[in-house]
C-alpha cells in the first residue's frame, strides 16, 4: 500500500495544471504493478486547505461542494485509513527525534500516519520532506 500525499490529490484534481499527466501516469503505472493506495485524514485535510483557497493565493478556487466531490472521487482510488489513538505519541517522537520545526511538523504528522498503519511507501512531489525520516520508501511520481 501506498500513502498518496495531498499534493498528489491536488495534481488530479487540477487537469491544467503542469504535473497533472505526471501524477496520472504514477498512479496509473504503479497501479499496473499492483500497487493500492490509501489517503489519512492528514491528506485530505491538506487537500481541503488548498483545494479551497482561492487561485489568487496559490489554491485551486473550488467551492465547498467541488471539493467535497473531489474528495469523494480520491476516496474511490485509495482507501481510506482513519488515524490511530498512538498517532499523536508517534508524531510527538518523530518532530523531537528529528528536530522538525514550522511545516516540515505536517509531513511528520503523515509519517506519524504511516507508521501506526505499517505503511512504508509514500508517493509524493516532495521527496526531499521526507528524507529525514529511515526506513521509508519515498516515490517520486516523475521515476515511480
Amino acid at each position: 500500500m501506498i500513502l498518496l500525499d495531498a499534493n498528489i490529490a491536488l495534481r488530479l484534481a487540477s487537469p491544467t495544471h503542469v504535473q497533472h499527466a505526471i501524477a496520472k501516469a504514477a498512479l496509473s503505472g504503479l497501479h499496473s504493478r499492483g500497487e493500492t493506495f490509501v489517503v489519512v485524514p492528514q491528506t485530505i485535510y491538506e487537500f481541503w486547505a488548498v483545494a479551497t483557497r482561492p487561485l489568487a493565493v496559490n489554491g485551486l478556487g473550488l467551492s465547498v461542494p467541488a471539493c467535497q466531490s473531489e474528495v469523494a472521487k480520491l476516496k474511490t482510488y485509495a482507501s481510506f485509513l482513519p488515524d490511530q489513538p498512538a498517532l499523536f505519541a508517534e508524531w510527538e517522537s518523530l518532530v523531537v527525534t528529528h528536530q522538525c520545526q514550522g511545516k516540515v511538523s505536517h509531513d511528520a504528522r503523515l509519517v506519524a500516519a504511516m507508521r501506526t498503519h505499517g505503511l512504508t511507501s509514500i508517493l509524493t512531489f516532495n521527496v526531499g520532506d521526507f528524507q529525514r525520516y529511515p526506513g521509508l520508501n519515498v516515490i517520486d511520481p516523475a521515476k515511480p
